[in-house]
């Protein structure tokens, strides 16, 4: 769900190492590490995610591209014993997946990238990039401006747009679906269209104009995961390339973001704790840029502009939280920053939107949504609490400065309309056909006790006809790293396993970002085990609850979220029957002392530098997974990893993978007849990306692999599966 400009908190939000993939991606996708999340784009009507749209890119892949798995049942001397009703129904699941990559969509608009530009919206249509007129743009008349197909890639997406400013020309970031790499082209717009050039492997990429009236397009190089280098360029009989900054400290990472008035550019230069943002003058941009503030560790500070002001959302003073502050353009330093608004305790800012007479920020408070409306003329503070059903937020397009338009969703329900016009000072919602999943299902905000006496939040959905939930399959979600969300977008496969009557449990534990910075700091570095205990106090308290049972309990996970998961199955396995991990990280002792990795370095922050601290060293020897294997009864772990993954190597998993199977013939051997060992699947995808969220076939793998490891019937949910499509 690609939409409008996610400000300056999205952007550092997608450009963490090994958070994987957060949202899923239409067409234009899983969020891309910086400016994925970061576009001004308008959202169409209807989200279906790819993996139910008939796309040849993940349907070629699906059915031409073979994986490799490899099963405990493959070298295990234990006999299995046979389930053949469960095997019956794997043919269910086969049709399923036939189904998913071939079944038209025509009912639903996929989602593309939309850039609104002056009169026109640039987009991508079928392998071109395109732009029509604005009141054309549902038609199919639009002019081709480039083919994809000329860069001689495999199954290429437009990734994100920039116009600039006198449309002269327009930059797109193009990427694949199984590699993070990038080509970012620049195309001139005339009467015949022709591309100007193209630079490989840009993150952040944004336009300015000269005083002579001239585009310079200022951009960021990665390399090996990094982005150190900052470039402008221009183009014409003017053309020149060269670099204009490189960040020396190796830890920190640099990205792009243009003021939402495109006053300025600013060089935000980061870690996962400090931060420094140089401002490029956008009507100069050949004046040296201006520094607001020396980088101070631990502390993080973002910018927007409006009216010669600076306004400054930041953690520094007391409490540690994040604050609004604000100051005059040409004041910038930390000494010239004025109080203008604080959050309270227990609050994540999700994002932050500037107009001319408010600033509206969205934030999470104790687990819930709000929004509040600040006017900049008086200071005024309009606090909207959001439907409890709501667990995520899509900014939408906001052109219209009379109104601010976001979308809600959660996990089972599609994303649903809202918009706060200024004028009335009320939030209006989208009318229409109401989802019969709010009459279906019900949403519960429940605490955990964790062993330290801390408040863990946790959301719960389930059919709100169940009876006796005790007797009900429970999927657990955790992630706990970096200060990011458990997320919480809308998936449909999760919707199909509410219908068919599991239970899903999201657990928002210590190391997340869910109730502000303390949150992730106290599950980072020497505080982790924090995060694990929380993830056992989860499952206990729902289990306690009458929330399922241990031998119908699944435990699910992706990127860094498999390093709690491991751990949980390390020191309580007997609290789960099942496991699935995607693209895990699992040997956090060896990655973290390999420093040629690329990402080692800038990771420092959330888990220690064991290579030259004893004390880091010794506590990761505590909790990570690979490091804590044992001969015991493990759950039934199925993994998800991918061949060509930067961010988590996939050496790692398979050591990780192999080790546990040694560990499991080795308890084997020490038990007694008819005991039957756990299922361990490594399921090994091509490519080069990190998680493709919404790939149909790793789906229905998972769902098949939960339903037969719980011993359930799996005809329901491919009925509920028929239901959903309109098969």
């Amino acid at each position: 769900m690609q939409q409008k400009s996610k400000l300056f908190l999205q952007a550092l939000k997608y450009s963490i190492p090994r958070l994987g993939k957060c949202m899923q991606k239409q067409h234009l996708s899983h969020c891309n590490f910086v400016d994925h999340y970061y576009d001004r784009i308008k959202l169409k009507n209807y989200h279906l995610p790819k993996c139910l749209q008939n796309k040849p890119t993940i349907s070629e892949l699906a059915r031409n591209v073979p994986s490799r798995s490899f099963s405990c049942k493959d070298f295990l001397p234990i006999k299995q014993e046979s389930e053949k009703s469960l095997s019956e129904n794997m043919d269910a699941f086969e049709k399923v997946r036939t189904k998913l990559e071939t079944q038209p969509q025509e009912e639903y608009e996929i989602i593309n990238a939309e850039v609104k530009h002056g009169g026109f919206v640039y987009y991508q249509e079928g392998c071109c990039l395109v732009r029509s007129k604005d009141e054309e743009a549902d038609n199919d008349n639009y002019e081709v401006l480039f083919n994809l197909e000329e860069l001689k890639l495999d199954q290429p997406f437009i990734d994100c747009i920039r116009v600039a400013p006198d449309e002269k020309y327009v930059a797109a970031k193009i990427r694949t679906e199984d590699s993070e790499a990038s080509t970012c082209i620049v195309v001139k717009l005339s009467d015949q269209p022709v591309m100007e050039a193209s630079f490989p492997n840009v993150s952040s990429f944004e336009w300015v104009k000269d005083e002579e009236e001239e585009d310079v397009l200022f951009y960021t190089f990665q390399r090996n995961l990094r982005c150190h280098d900052v470039y402008r360029a221009t183009f014409g009989d003017n053309k020149r390339n060269e670099r204009f900054y490189t960040e020396k400290d190796p830890s920190y990472f640099v990205f792009l973001y243009l003021t939402k008035d495109s006053r300025f550019l600013t060089i935000n230069i980061m870690n996962k704790t400090t931060s420094e943002v140089w401002l490029i003058d956008g009507l100069s941009p050949w004046d040296p840029p201006v520094l607001i503030q020396k980088r101070i560790h631990g502390v993080l500070y973002y910018v927007e502009h409006r009216d010669d002001e600076l306004y400054i959302l930041t953690n520094v003073g007391e409490p540690t939280e994040f604050k609004l502050m604000r100051t005059a353009a040409d004041s910038p330093a930390i000494m010239n920053w004025d109080l203008f608004f604080t959050m309270k305790r227990n609050t994540k800012v999700i994002d932050l939107d500037m107009f001319k007479d408010h600033c509206v920020l969205f934030l999470k408070h104790s687990n819930l949504l709000y929004v509040n409306v600040i006017g900049l003329a008086d200071d005024s503070v309009r606090s909207l609490k959001l439907p409890p059903w709501a667990c995520g937020f899509i900014m939408d397009t906001n052109s219209d400065p009379k109104n601010c338009p976001f979308q809600l969703c959660s996990p089972i329900r599609p994303p649903k309309y809202y918009t706060y016009k200024f004028a009335e000072g009320k939030l209006f919602e989208e009318t229409g056909h109401e989802d019969p999943i709010t009459k279906t299902s019900r949403v519960l905000r429940l605490e955990a006790k964790s062993k330290d006496g801390k408040s863990v939040p946790m959301t719960i959905f389930h059919k709100t006809d169940s009876e006796d939930l005790q007797k009900k399959p429970l999927l657990v979600h955790v992630y706990g790293a970096y200060g990011m969300d458990l997320k919480m977008n809308f998936r449909p496969e999760r919707r199909v396993l509410v219908d068919d009557g599991w239970i899903l449990a999201y657990c928002h534990v210590r190391g997340g970002g869910e109730l502000g910075l303390q949150w992730h700091a106290d599950g980072r570095l020497t505080k982790k085990l924090n995060g694990l205990a929380d993830l056992e106090a989860c499952i206990k308290t729902l289990h306690g609850q009458g929330f399922s049972q241990p031998s119908l309990t699944a435990l699910t996970a992706f990127s860094a979220g498999g390093v709690l998961v491991g751990a949980l199955c390390n020191s309580n396995p007997e609290l789960l029957r099942a496991v699935t991990l995607e693209a895990p990280f699992l040997d956090v002792l060896n990655t973290m002392m390999d420093t040629t990795l690329p990402l080692t370095l800038e990771e420092l922050e959330e888990w220690g530098n064991p290579s030259s601290d004893e004390k880091h060293k010794n506590y990761i020897k505590r909790y990570c997974p690979y490091q804590n294997i044992k001969p015991q009864l493990y759950p039934s772990i199925h993994i998800t990893a991918y061949e060509n993954d930067e961010r988590v190597p996939l050496k790692g998993i398979i050591n990780y993978t192999e080790k546990l199977k040694e560990a499991i013939t080795e308890h084997a051997k020490d038990t007694g007849e008819g005991y039957q060992a756990p299922n361990v699947v490594l399921d090994i995808q091509p490519g080069g990306n990190h998680v493709i969220e919404d790939s149909h076939k790793k789906i229905t793998a998972q769902i098949k692999f939960l339903y037969e490891e719980l011993g359930l019937d799996s005809t329901s949910v491919f009925e509920n599966l028929k239901k959903y499509l309109k098969f």
